[in-house]
């Protein structure tokens, strides 16, 4: 499990580290700065966020409205001082899957942490489809709306790996191995020709790939504006 901490108090930071880690099986990113958030989690692809509301540079909640719009779907737990109901149903409307109040309790935070990332594994839109787009489990063709769409293989490979996990950057160096399975000498430009066709396709699903320089593509909503790369 994966877990991104956005916490400004270093102190803080050191210790959930320290004792999450010594649990086993977790590997913490940390972040302490909101106005750098959204880079660490598109770039760290974690399995959960664990967000503090008081940050410098961007509050917390507006990190996690803009990651929601952005089509970040990671679960997240707010980790925060501010403990009223107002504050826990704001997060909770503003995206948060789940609200610890300061103090808490290491052992009970671990199990959330664990529920959240067993939740965000075990379905939702990556499984059931993102923005009406859906794989069919026998076949391996992929539908929007219940039309198959007309996708060359290799489209129809790097679409389906972006599906796996929309929101999130997905590496170009796992795309090419995917998508170029057969053909282990190809350069690496030519995942960028495939993106190219696929996203001609898509145009009128909704959705639409992005490129993140040096970190690789990302599936989310289109929000209207021109595509990158």
């Amino acid at each position: 499990m994966k877990v991104l901490l956005i916490e400004d108090n270093e102190a803080m930071q050191a210790t959930l580290r320290r004792s999450l880690e010594r649990a086993g099986g977790v590997q913490v990113v940390c972040c302490g700065d909101g106005a750098r958030a959204l880079e660490r989690w598109r770039a760290s692809c974690p399995d959960v966020v664990l967000l503090d509301l008081g940050l410098p540079g961007r509050d917390g909640l507006q990190v996690l409205s803009d990651a929601r719009a952005e089509g970040l779907r990671t679960p997240v737990l707010i980790l925060t001082a501010r403990g009223t109901v107002g504050d826990r149903v704001l997060g909770l409307n503003t995206g948060a899957d789940d609200y610890l109040p300061k103090p808490f309790d290491l052992d009970e935070l671990e199990a959330r942490l664990r529920a959240l990332a067993r939740r965000g594994t075990g379905g939702g839109e990556a499984s059931g489809g993102f923005l009406g787009l859906q794989v069919d489990a026998d076949s391996g063709a992929i539908y929007h709306r219940g039309e198959a769409l007309e996708l060359a293989p290799r489209e129809t490979a790097l679409l389906r790996a972006l599906l796996a996990r929309p929101g999130q950057a997905v590496a170009k160096e796992r795309l090419l191995a995917l998508v170029f399975a057969d053909e282990p000498d190809v350069q690496p430009d030519a995942i960028e020709v495939v993106a190219y066709r696929l996203r001609k396709k898509l145009l009128r699903t909704g959705a639409r790939i992005v490129t993140l320089r040096g970190l690789g593509y990302l599936l989310k909503a289109d929000d209207g504006t021109s595509a990158a790369g």
